[in-house]
């Protein structure tokens, strides 16, 4: 696929390496590693019809302290699509995070793992597998959910009251095959009002829809079917390291909801940080906040003398200044 051209200033930083890596059935993924070499590693896993190129500004901002390793989930970006629906689930999901790892976090060596959306999926997905609990120093989850994506979506106007009817056009919604065509300021307007907060910026907008528009059909649809019947608690549960979650206060493909879920069902919730106004795309919409929380919990967890934390009694629950 060719590079998906973005507006002044989210344009990719260019890595410092580039990988290609086989996960467990064969399909080849895109890995890059910006920032510098020797320091801690953070690992992003961006969502549902994104690539690495969402993760841009985030990269600044942790460049300069630590490694920082994404990759483009499969179908997404450069790494390989598929050749069929049965090579797409959460299974793949957590066996290409595996796959990242392994290649990327040498034995003995721990990351701090961040996935927003389908990436955060991904994260808990992996919960509990041997190979990634012991290269996760900490986690931070961001816009996810672990079950029900469609009873929970909000895209749909609050009137729309039935909620059998609801959750039918919702999953309508999320399995359309439709191509997306050209970014328009039709398509404009309707994606930031399905992803993203209000007040996101014409920029944030553009970048979002030219790397969503640049997503194939199939492969959105196909990951559309997975997420349709998504049900990670199971792996949810089995996550031991630290883990941190990040939530948009006006996200509609993820609501609040789900994130106060998943740090009830944590063994070691370490903060639950709002952000109001902003939607789903968190890590677009407000980077610096993000990447703060990233680098809070690696200055907490990954550094060379940073042991595990015991468990919290209790949660903290933060809001950024709007």
């Amino acid at each position: 696929m060719s590079p998906v051209a973005l507006p002044a200033g989210y344009e990719p930083p260019e890595p410092a390496e580039e990988l290609s890596v086989r996960s467990a059935d064969g399909i080849r993924l895109h890995v890059e590693v910006h920032g510098q070499p020797g320091a801690p590693t953070v690992v992003l896993s961006h969502g549902w019809t994104c690539s690495t190129a969402f993760w841009a500004p985030v990269i600044r901002e942790l460049a300069d302290r630590y490694r920082v390793v994404v990759y483009d989930q499969r179908g997404h970006g450069h790494s390989e699509i598929p050749p069929s629906r049965a090579r797409y689930s959460t299974r793949a999901l957590a066996e290409d995070l595996t796959a990242v790892l392994l290649r990327t976090v040498p034995a003995g060596e721990r990351a701090v793992l961040a996935g927003h959306s389908m990436g955060g999926m991904t994260i808990m997905a992996a919960g509990g597998r041997p190979e990634v609990a012991e290269r996760t120093a900490a986690n931070v989850l961001i816009s996810t959910g672990p079950a029900g994506l469609v009873a929970e979506l909000t895209v749909l106007p609050p009137a729309l009251r039935a909620p059998a009817v609801r959750r039918f056009l919702h999953r309508r919604l999320l399995l359309s095959r439709l191509p997306l065509g050209p970014v328009t300021p039709v398509s404009r307007a309707a994606l930031k009002y399905a992803t993203m907060g209000p007040g996101s910026s014409a920029g944030q907008v553009e970048a979002t829809a030219r790397i969503v528009h640049a997503c194939p059909t199939a492969v959105r649809a196909n990951w559309a079917g997975v997420l349709g019947r998504l049900d990670v608690r199971a792996g949810l549960g089995r996550i031991t390291a630290p883990t941190a979650v990040v939530v948009g206060t006006a996200d509609r493909l993820t609501p609040p909801a789900h994130a106060h879920r998943i740090v009830e069902e944590l063994a070691d919730a370490q903060g639950l940080l709002l952000l109001p106004g902003v939607g789903h795309m968190a890590p677009l919409e407000r980077p610096v906040e993000v990447a703060a929380e990233i680098h809070r919990m690696a200055a907490a967890h990954l550094a060379p003398d940073a042991r595990p934390a015991a468990p919290a009694a209790t949660t903290t629950e933060r809001t950024t200044a709007a």
